[in-house]
């Protein structure tokens, strides 16, 4: 009786039945490059990792093969025995299984290229809070901060050595921090890079440290810098500085500065983008008869003309007299409320005054009249 496959191998490598060994090589490596734990942290990526390493390991071998193509048994159904193993003992049976193909170094051999551009590595990104006033920000303003950060060592140059002479390249990796060996696996010879065991892939060795910097190649300071607020700065923007943030390690090129720009709440204004808001009284008397009044601007004060009969609540736009627009052209505007102030207490004058107003005006009441 013919056992039947639990799995098909050639489907989930994506190949046909007749693939050559080259195709499954190209077919293990793609999907083996997408669903590795060190690159994939998605869920099920492991278990897939397994799965199309055991296909490819079934498939990759010759005699293996055969037998699969003829019986249709699983890896677990081999002499070797997959069931029951976690997954780094899977892994390492490949290694030591017979035929030579040992998938860690395989996969050293894949991603060491990417390790070994580590031995400099450039320098992290810092942030800077920076609180401002809504005038600072409506006219923009150059203002200088102090940040603390690693440096580069100025008696090194970043190189962790006391002078030149004390850096030596490894004999090993000929300074490249990698290694290549040759490795016989089920689809022939493959060169392997892997991370120089000798250097630890930094591709050189200081043998004497810098005095200042311990070998670090970097030195905390404090750097004063000028940044430009632009006008119409808004609260939150980031203002990126090219190569102001932390010095590279091992002379690698250094990170930016993001300075984050926070707006003081203000105490008469509020604000929407280019647009100004700003509540103002308004006498009874005005409101009644018209007049001009004053009103607060960011760059002083400012008549505003009252027309007659106005009522509480109504807004007048002063144009040009907002934020600079910060995306486009020109100024906002600031929208001025007037709220009526209506007076709590009148003397015996005045009441005669307005009753007599209100006699004149014709007496209504309610709704109706």
């Amino acid at each position: 009786m013919i056992l039947l496959a639990e799995k098909d191998y050639y489907e989930i490598l994506g190949v046909s039945k007749d693939a050559s060994k080259e195709e499954i090589r190209k077919a293990y490596k793609k999907l083996a490059k997408k669903y590795h734990p060190d690159l994939n942290k998605g869920e099920g990526a492991a278990e897939k990792f397994k799965e199309i390493s055991e296909a490819a390991a079934v498939l990759g071998d010759d005699q293996k093969r055969e037998q699969y193509d003829r019986f249709g048994k699983t890896a677990d159904q081999f002499s070797g025995g997959f069931q029951g193993q976690d997954f780094s003992d899977f892994m390492s049976s490949f290694s030591g299984g017979g035929f030579g193909f040992g998938f860690e170094d395989l996969f050293e051999g894949l991603f060491a290229g990417r390790r070994s551009r580590g031995r400099s590595r450039r320098g992290s990104d810092l942030r800077y809070d920076l609180e401002i006033e809504l005038e600072d920000a409506a006219k923009g303003m150059k203002k200088t901060i102090v940040i603390p950060r690693l440096d580069k060592c100025d008696r090194c140059g970043g190189s962790g050595a006391e002078s030149e002479a004390d850096i030596e390249t490894c004999d090993q990796c000929k300074g490249t921090g990698v290694q290549t060996k040759a490795m016989r696996t089920p689809f022939g010879m493959m060169q392997a890079r892997t991370t120089c065991s000798k250097c630890k892939g930094q591709g050189r060795f200081v043998t004497k440290e810098c005095p200042v910097c311990d070998g670090e190649g970097r030195v905390r300071k404090e750097r004063k810098i000028e940044i430009e607020i632009p006008e119409g700065a808004e609260d939150g923007i980031r203002l990126r500085i090219s190569g102001e943030g932390e010095a590279g390690e091992k002379g690698g090129p250094p990170g930016d500065l993001y300075v984050v720009i926070h707006i003081k709440p203000h105490k008469v204004f509020e604000r929407e983008g280019a647009e100004l808001f700003v509540d103002v009284p308004l006498s009874f008397a005005t409101a009644a008869l018209g007049g001009e009044i004053e009103v607060p601007t960011l760059e002083g004060k400012a008549k505003l003309k009252i027309p007659s009969g106005t009522q509480t609540g109504t807004v007048f736009r002063m144009r040009d007299k907002g934020l600079p627009n910060m995306r486009g052209f020109g100024k906002g505007s600031e929208n001025v409320k007037v709220v009526v102030q209506v007076p709590k207490k009148l003397n015996k004058e005045q009441k005669r005054l307005l009753e007599e107003l209100e006699k004149s005006l014709g007496k209504k009441r309610g709704w109706f009249g």
